[in-house]
């Protein structure tokens, strides 16, 4: 049984080492990173899986992005789950409570760099003309529509969301 939670304060250090634990050391160089930096992560879309224990089996966290300088979405990710725990849907169960809370919060898209395989069963797909920012690889990046037709008509580059970045 896993209680899933909005990410406290007090949780912070600790999904950090999971994320060091669960991705590459030079993580912090990834062209998502650059996108983040200095950009509060959406609150309410950072969360937590912890067990009866209260140990901690996976986090997320979403960050707020700008499209081509005019449409806002949300950066879903890193997406971690402890390496005891992967094979148990963690990261489903993670990604599923995003999605769902997005959609109430009235966010239109969301995007994340990912393989398209494995994000296809929870609706993401590949998206042409929404370009990262390098080295990442353009089949990597996937985004969903939240309300029908979000993505029509998106495009450009993704760049940090530096001023109003409520959902458009």
């Amino acid at each position: 049984m896993l209680t899933l939670a909005k990410e406290r304060a007090e949780d912070w250090w600790e999904v950090e080492a999971l994320y060091d634990l669960c991705f590459a050391p030079g993580r912090m160089a990834l062209s998502s990173y650059r996108l983040r930096e200095g950009v509060e992560p959406i609150a309410e879309l950072c969360v937590t899986a912890r067990d009866a224990d209260g140990i901690l089996a996976g986090a997320v966290r979403n960050w707020p992005v700008c499209i081509g300088g005019a449409h806002v979405a949300i950066l879903l990710g890193p997406i971690a789950v402890h390496p005891t725990r992967q094979g148990e849907g963690v990261g489903g169960l993670l990604m599923q409570r995003c999605l769902n809370r997005a959609t109430e919060l009235g966010w239109q898209r969301v995007m994340l760099v990912g393989d398209a395989p494995y994000y296809a069963r929870f609706g993401f797909r590949k998206l042409d003309g929404v370009e990262m920012p390098p080295p990442t690889n353009p089949d990597r990046v996937l985004g969903q529509a939240l309300v029908d037709r979000a993505w029509d008509g998106v495009g450009g580059t993704v760049s940090r969301c530096d001023g109003d970045c409520n959902p458009d």
